[in-house]
């Protein structure tokens, strides 16, 4: 008599939807504020900011803001404000981004720069950056006011030192961690923090949240720049191939370089010099990142800092924000797009 096979459960795929249920109120108020401060009295203001603002993104980093504040039982509508503020910086960056980069597709769609121009982008960006220091400045804490502004601060270097890596192959792991912990984490760690802030939390939770939103973003970008190598990612919010072909020194291929013969070193110094970027080059370097383990390590990295920042929030007690936040750790990582 044969044994029976006892199937164990197969564990849910990871989701953004508590963060969505949890948070879901908040937004409307977030996207109120939103929808109001990206008007003027000059028409191609809101057409330019609405194009990428409504543009199907996932709004995580307001998300964190508000998740943050119903961690802590922060009862107030501050935070409102300071979300939309933290919504606004990140778009602002990403025009700015888009221009820098010569980025033809955002989200699945054409980018600001095709459409409207590179000036009216950068000009937009700007506007939007001067928005979100009004609605700080509305909100009226200095505490609040320095750690946006640090945050801002803080990724426009991290983008100059992406710049300044660029085409560089000998760009290291250390540096490249650097490089997204400011272009990427920074605001997220912000936008985590700031809950704290309003609600007037004890140094150790502040310090929790800004641990469990740098970590998180970390683990975000990560996987990021596994996606552009992916070649079986389910869903690209922009050209699969940008990295590769801007020459940027993501984990994967600094992975992949790291391991490689000889020859493909010297395939990879051609690649990101910018000298093989046609669509059998763009092939030939997923085939190297695939051959060395490069994308399921990167992947391994983003899970350890996901992980990390699961571990910050243990702090305070178990209640259906922190089980939200922590499945947006894992969502982070297990994510397609």
């Amino acid at each position: 008599m044969s044994a029976e096979v006892v199937q164990l459960p197969r564990k849910k795929r990871p989701t953004l939807d508590p963060m969505l249920a949890l948070t879901a109120s908040g937004m409307n108020s977030v996207n109120s504020v939103i929808l109001e401060r990206m008007q003027s009295e000059i028409p191609l203001i809101p057409r330019l900011a609405g194009h990428l603002i409504s543009g199907g993104g996932k709004r995580l980093r307001p998300m964190l803001t508000l998740a943050g504040a119903e961690l802590v039982g922060y009862q107030g509508t501050r935070h409102h404000k300071l979300a939309a503020a933290v919504e606004f910086i990140h778009t602002a960056t990403l025009l700015h981004d888009d221009v820098v980069d010569g980025s033809e597709l955002r989200r699945g769609k054409a980018a600001a720069n095709i459409i409207f121009g590179n000036p009216a982008t950068v000009l937009v960006g700007d506007f939007l950056f001067s928005r979100s220091f009004e609605l700080m400045t509305e909100d009226g804490s200095l505490k609040v006011l320095k750690i946006l502004s640090h945050a801002s601060a803080v990724i426009a270097e991290g983008e100059v030192s992406q710049l300044t890596a660029q085409r560089q192959i000998k760009t290291s792991e250390e540096q490249y961690l650097h490089i997204i912990g400011a272009k990427t984490a920074a605001l997220f760690a912000a936008a985590s923090q700031i809950s704290a802030v309003v609600a007037e939390c004890s140094e150790e939770q502040e310090r929790a949240l800004e641990d469990y939103g740098r970590n998180l973003g970390v683990a975000f970008q990560l996987v990021d720049d596994a996606i552009d190598y992916d070649s079986d990612a389910a869903q690209m919010g922009k050209d699969q191939g940008d990295d590769f072909r801007e020459g940027k020194m993501t984990l994967p291929v600094i992975l992949a370089f790291a391991r490689g013969t000889d020859d493909e070193r010297e395939f990879w110094q051609a690649a990101i010099g910018g000298h093989r970027t046609s669509e059998e080059d763009f092939a030939y370097a997923i085939e190297l990142i695939e051959r060395h383990n490069a994308l399921e390590d990167t992947r391994e990295r983003a899970r350890h800092f996901a992980q990390r920042a699961i571990d910050a929030i243990s702090i305070f007690p178990d209640s259906k924000a922190r089980a939200a936040m922590a499945e947006a750790a894992e969502f982070a990582v297990a994510r397609g797009y």
